[in-house]
């Protein structure tokens, strides 16, 4: 996941983490990637203009939210 992302034009930086305490098998034997799992920081520059976003997942909306830092 970090790789593509970091092939996408104007990202300087990507951080990619997978909580993979929160997977757990289902009835076929493998877990499933859920937007709560991931946190995920990526840099972009783009003419001359550099911003951080972070997806993180909020615990009061329930919900994978993506912030500009």
């Amino acid at each position: 996941m970090q790789e593509s992302i970091s092939l996408q034009p104007y990202v300087q930086e990507v951080e990619v983490k997978i909580d993979r305490d929160m997977l757990a098998a289902n009835v076929f034997g493998y877990g499933e990637l859920e937007g709560r799992m991931i946190e995920a920081q990526v840099v972009i520059d783009y003419q001359g203009e550099t911003v951080t976003a972070r997806l993180q997942y909020d615990r009061e909306k329930d919900y994978p939210l993506m912030r500009l830092i």
